[in-house]
């Protein structure tokens, strides 16, 4: 399956051990993931060789091809949010991801539609559950 893998980049990566988890899952199952980089700790030095344009035409193009997107959702982020909402309105399954305790947009919580899956973890093990959990259910 192609997943793409959203997270936060300019937002902080205080939960980047749980990308980094969550990516290597995805990659040992046989799935591919082009966001894969997203996870690894020079990201930032990667993304910021690539012009902004270049990163919206990629970025949309990979979700385009997607079959799913899972989404940790814990550090707020404009981009994540805009990918989430794109690959919602294409129909794609979706989970948003993100730890106990931390404040998620309403925007997501109160989310209905029915190809989204939303999931609260208490630590790097749960996040993983919630994501066999999601896998699972979607349709390969």
């Amino acid at each position: 399956m192609n997943i793409y893998f959203s997270c936060s980049l300019t937002g902080g990566r205080a939960d980047e051990g749980v990308y980094a988890a969550i990516v290597d899952y995805l990659l040992a199952q046989g799935h591919e993931v082009p966001t894969a980089h997203l996870a690894r700790p020079d990201v930032m030095a990667l993304e910021q060789i690539v012009s902004p344009l270049e990163v919206y035409e990629r970025d949309v193009q990979w979700v385009n091809e997607c079959d799913a997107l899972i989404a940790e959702v814990s550090t707020p982020s404009h981009g994540v949010g805009y990918e989430i909402a794109l690959a919602l309105t294409l129909g794609k399954p979706v989970l948003c991801c993100y730890r106990q305790g931390v404040r998620v947009t309403k925007m997501i919580l109160g989310n209905t539609h029915p190809t989204l899956t939303v999931a609260a973890y208490a630590d790097e093990a749960g996040a993983l559950e919630a994501v066999k959990r999601f896998l699972n259910k979607t349709p390969r």
